[in-house]
């Protein structure tokens, strides 16, 4: 449920409304507007009744939320959700141009495709230093060393960071280096590591899955914000089809239903969702032009000694032109692209 409270109600009242949600059993969400305060209301749902929030002092309405998403839902935060990473900001009209390699090999190959893509205009540096991949014998990543590698060059270049996590046991871990974690799509349902992500307060990329509806990425986003978490940031990045000439297949008819559906910021990754750079470009305007809050992308200096993903990689000339064409696009949807400090586009 939400609770609206009464317009322009004090700090005294708010607090009081939030400790007898508590004494009822229930887990409050505090949202405060202008002139407005909300309050989502979480617990069984079977003993969330109206009448007991109406008494409380400073209440107004006490609105049921329908969807299972609830902290996720348009009906709890109605205006774009931004989230800001380091000066970098994402969603409600701006975007994030996030971009890098694969899998951190080295710190020489790692800050030469850094100092391409930044002059470019990216402003999120990513990197793998646990790698998922189909065959247990395929190149793993460097680990914490590979994480070590990637702070350090998002220090050198002004970038947040961002990286996969794995496993519930690795969270505290790449918390100390990443400034956002990444929730690969084959994790998108691994319960257990969406809660220990969500008891931190580092903002979430969480990749939709192979085979996953936009209501299951929705409900794998709500594990992470009933921890307390609000800030994640949704991917999609293609599902499984018949079809087998690329990768996957991207739905860009993803962003505007999930715009609809929810206040959270999404992104769209036309590398891992085609396999193939050469559409890489069009799929990014496409996206861009759909509504999203953002690509990630692949770039790679030498793809061909690239030890995972290098023949979806884009070369970093070619992600410079795709810039030049996002940043156009961006103006004439008047969106906007932070620029990273000390960069001038």
């Amino acid at each position: 449920m939400i609770i609206v409270l009464k317009p322009n109600s004090s700090d005294a009242v708010v607090s009081h409304v939030l400790e007898r949600i508590e004494a009822l059993g229930f887990t409050p969400h505090l949202s405060r507007g202008v002139a407005r305060t909300i309050i989502g209301v979480i617990g069984d749902e079977e003993k969330l009744q109206a009448e007991p929030l109406l008494a409380i002092e400073g209440v107004e309405q006490v609105v049921p939320i329908m969807k299972p998403y609830k902290l996720a839902s348009r009906e709890f935060h109605a205006a774009d959700s931004i989230i800001e990473v380091k000066g970098i900001r994402i969603g409600g009209g701006h975007l994030a141009m996030i971009a890098g390699p694969c899998a951190i090999e080295g710190e020489a190959i790692l800050n030469e495709i850094a100092e391409h893509v930044r002059d470019a205009g990216a402003n999120i540096l990513r990197g793998g230093a646990f790698k998922p991949r189909t065959s247990p014998y395929s190149f793993q990543g460097l680990g914490e060393d590979g994480l070590k590698m990637l702070k350090a060059a998002g220090e050198r270049f002004g970038m947040p960071v961002v990286t996969e996590v794995m496993d519930p046991r690795q969270v505290e871990l790449v918390n100390r280096y990443a400034d956002i974690f990444q929730i690969g799509a084959r994790n998108m349902q691994n319960f257990d590591l969406l809660k220990e992500v969500g008891k931190t307060r580092t903002p979430v990329l969480l990749k939709r899955g192979l085979a996953a509806t936009v209501k299951d990425l929705l409900m794998s986003a709500e594990y992470i914000m009933a921890q307390g978490n609000l800030k994640v940031i949704l991917c999609e990045r293609g599902v499984k089809s018949f079809e087998d000439s690329t990768r996957n297949m991207l739905d860009l008819a993803s962003v505007p239903n999930v715009k609809g559906l929810s206040h959270l910021p999404i992104i769209v990754d036309p590398s891992h969702a085609t396999g193939r750079p050469d559409l890489i470009p069009a799929l990014s305007r496409a996206a861009v032009a759909a509504g999203a809050d953002g690509v990630h992308i692949e770039v790679h200096s030498c793809p061909e000694k690239a030890l995972s993903d290098g023949p979806q990689a884009l070369l970093p000339k070619a992600y410079a032109l795709l810039m030049d064409d996002l940043r156009a696009l961006a103006e004439l949807m008047g969106k906007t692209i932070d620029v990273v400090e000390g960069v001038t586009v």
